[in-house]
């Protein structure tokens, strides 16, 4: 396993992490023993980011990572935790984003008695709420920290103005956010803001939960999240799966499973960019833990990342990653005004 810092001031990371997610929530139904099992395999071979959300199963995955780590060094590894979404009794329903400096104390507080830990390292508001100033959201997880609660402040989903107003109020470790071959819509304001802060990013949906794996089977996303994904729907994933395939047809060639490309492209991008990032594989088993961990041998030349690109442009893409109700919500699709 390689390592690197987050950014210029975040803590020091597995150059990949787990995200956990899937084994709780958003993907059908997980084996628990097997989800307990891979966050385990994934610490054994030198992962040492785990990230999960406090809404994820309704606190089920905080629980299930607590009774993964039973028995093993604290300072082993880094939990990163997002905050503040706003769950209903129906698992599809959603009621925005709370932020408010005394719900995030009492959000902690759950989270660390699920976790069965003393502090998080990374803590991060999963959307900006449009109530409350980001500022004081900051300055809430800024306190946290001066009483012990926290290590690191981190953001999510959040654009350039944002990043800037929250780094002006408290050092920001890292931006969680969706980029992939088929998601760089980052690349216009917000990796580069990133860049010039000193703040890292730990990059999700590198697979495109699953579209560019290389194993995409339809039946699978039958009633979960991506049956309501834009990118899934009829017409647009025939048209996406098609842009896989010339995927495949390079990753053939390499020598390797599709997956793999696609993370080792991610990683490749940090080197172009030169900028600080991790990405986070979803892996809900171990065998696609092994597949995607792989990803750390395979290095692209300069001109196998311009072929891959030239395979999966940007704008041959078809549907947006989120449904519009959703994108209408979130900070980072905001556009930055003209100077």
């Amino acid at each position: 396993m390689d390592y690197q810092r987050l950014g210029s001031q975040g803590p020091t990371v597995s150059a990949i992490g787990l995200g956990t997610m899937g084994m709780s929530d958003m993907y059908g139904p997980a084996d628990r023993a097997e989800s307990i099992a891979t966050i385990q395999a994934a610490l054994d071979q030198g992962v040492t980011l785990l990230d999960t959300g406090d809404f994820y199963g309704m606190g089920h995955n905080e629980m299930l990572i607590g009774e993964a780590l039973k028995g093993r060094r604290r300072d082993e590894l880094l939990i990163s935790v997002k905050f503040g979404a706003l769950r209903g009794p129906d698992p599809a329903e959603f009621n925005g984003c709370d932020s408010r400096p005394a719900a995030i104390r009492n959000f902690i507080a759950y989270s660390v008695k699920r976790l069965g830990v003393d502090s998080i390292d990374i803590y991060r508001p999963a959307r900006l709420d449009p109530n409350v100033p980001i500022e004081d959201t900051v300055g809430a997880i800024a306190e946290l920290i001066r009483q012990g609660y926290v290590r690191h402040v981190g953001l999510s989903e959040v654009g350039a103005q944002t990043i800037r107003r929250a780094h002006a109020v408290h050092p920001i470790a890292d931006l969680q956010i969706e980029y992939s071959l088929i998601s760089r819509g980052i690349e216009r304001e917000i990796l580069p803001t990133c860049r010039e802060l000193g703040i890292g990013i730990t990059a999700y949906g590198v697979l495109s939960r699953g579209l560019i794996s290389g194993h995409w089977r339809k039946e699978a996303a039958k009633g979960d999240f991506r049956s309501r994904a834009p990118r899934f729907a009829d017409g647009n994933l025939e048209k996406n799966l098609a842009l896989v395939e010339k995927l495949r047809a390079i990753a053939t060639r390499l020598g390797v499973p599709v997956a793999q490309v696609a993370i080792a492209w991610v990683r490749g991008r940090a080197a172009a960019e030169r900028a600080s990032i991790v990405p986070l594989i979803g892996a809900r088993r171990r065998d696609q833990l092994t597949e995607s961990l792989g990803a750390l041998q395979v290095t692209l030349s300069p001109e196998q990342m311009a072929e891959i690109e030239r395979a999966m442009p940007p704008e041959a893409v078809a549907g947006a990653r989120y449904a519009e109700a959703q994108l209408q919500h979130m900070d980072s699709e905001r556009r930055a005004p003209s100077a």
